[in-house]
């Protein structure tokens, strides 16, 4: 018995203690690699016409382009040189409920389902959060129930052990943090400071981080996943011995806000589609016809190496 309650007092003081160490890493931010030139505005700006001339707007992130700000009157398409570096006031209800009487997705649903997409498809990550709130009507259910419950629930997503102990104990450290389960209060603050709320969430994290402030906050981010990185060491923007976070840190630095979103999906989506441009063997054979004519072959190489920003 008392072996049990000292387990409970260590993990719900390990909130606190692992934010406050993540934190400290936090407060300085700077780019790894300030003497690397790449990408400029103009460059970011013609990868993404290209990408959006090839796959048009990718349909699976529309819903959160319209909660952008509008496009500017010259433009014909939301987003494009709109931005979006203001956060949309969304009044959602309190956020406790998973199914929601709102049809909008509050924070912590957004949360929730990129914890559960991650080393899965969309397919089966989609089922997983619909089979957790058919499972469980609110979080509060969710922090009660048993982790073997939730992982039964989660399975068809993959890594339901992983990411059933990531849910609850999120869950479990903003209930102590904060008296609910509820993260609306985080589209009130600054990115840093955001990012330093979600850092007191063990297994949270940047790309987490970086796709909440993107995508259900509307903040200008850019996330670095394994098809970003890949196509940035590709066409050079970033150097070939980066690591996902320098990636990311370096990108954050280098791309335009008002660019962010709509090249982030692009990148993302072509990633999925075309594997030629972050191939050496540019010439090889490829089942995709339209990979034969990849337009980010065009900027790989020296094009761009001497380019200036805008």
């Amino acid at each position: 018995m008392q072996r049990s309650r000292k387990r409970k007092q260590e993990e719900s003081s390990s909130c606190s203690k692992e934010s406050a160490t993540k934190s400290a890493r936090n407060d300085v931010v700077v780019d790894p690699y300030p003497s690397h030139p790449r990408p400029t505005p103009v460059e970011c700006r013609a990868v993404r016409d290209d990408l959006l001339a090839l796959h048009g707007f990718p349909q699976r992130f529309e819903k959160y382009r319209k909660l952008r700000l509008p496009p500017l009157p010259h433009t014909s398409s939301p987003g494009l040189d709109g931005g979006g570096g203001t956060p949309v006031k969304l009044d959602p209800s309190d956020g406790d409920d998973v199914n929601g009487s709102s049809q909008k997705e509050s924070v912590l649903d957004g949360l929730v389902s990129i914890i559960l997409s991650q080393n899965t498809t969309d397919v089966n990550s989609q089922r997983a959060f619909a089979s957790l709130k058919s499972a469980f009507p609110t979080w509060q259910d969710v922090l009660a129930a048993d982790s073997k419950s939730i992982e039964n629930a989660i399975r068809c997503g993959g890594l339901a052990v992983t990411k059933a102990s990531c849910i609850k104990k999120m869950l479990s450290c903003l209930l102590e943090r904060k008296g609910k389960l509820c993260l609306e209060y985080l589209r009130d603050l600054t990115v840093d400071e955001i990012k330093t709320e979600l850092s007191h969430f063990k297994g949270i994290g940047p790309k987490t981080v970086a796709c909440v402030l993107m995508f259900h906050l509307q903040r200008d981010d850019f996330p670095v996943d394994t098809h970003v990185i890949q196509i940035g060491k590709a066409i050079g923007w970033v150097p070939a011995v980066a690591d996902r976070k320098k990636a990311y840190l370096h990108l954050n630095r280098r791309i335009p806000d008002e660019l962010k979103f709509d090249l982030n999906c692009l990148l993302f989506t072509h990633g999925k589609l075309c594997h030629e441009c972050t191939q050496k063997g540019a010439n090889q054979k490829r089942k995709e016809s339209h990979e034969s004519s990849c337009p980010l072959l065009t900027y790989c190489g020296d094009m761009f190496k001497s380019s200036s920003p805008n």
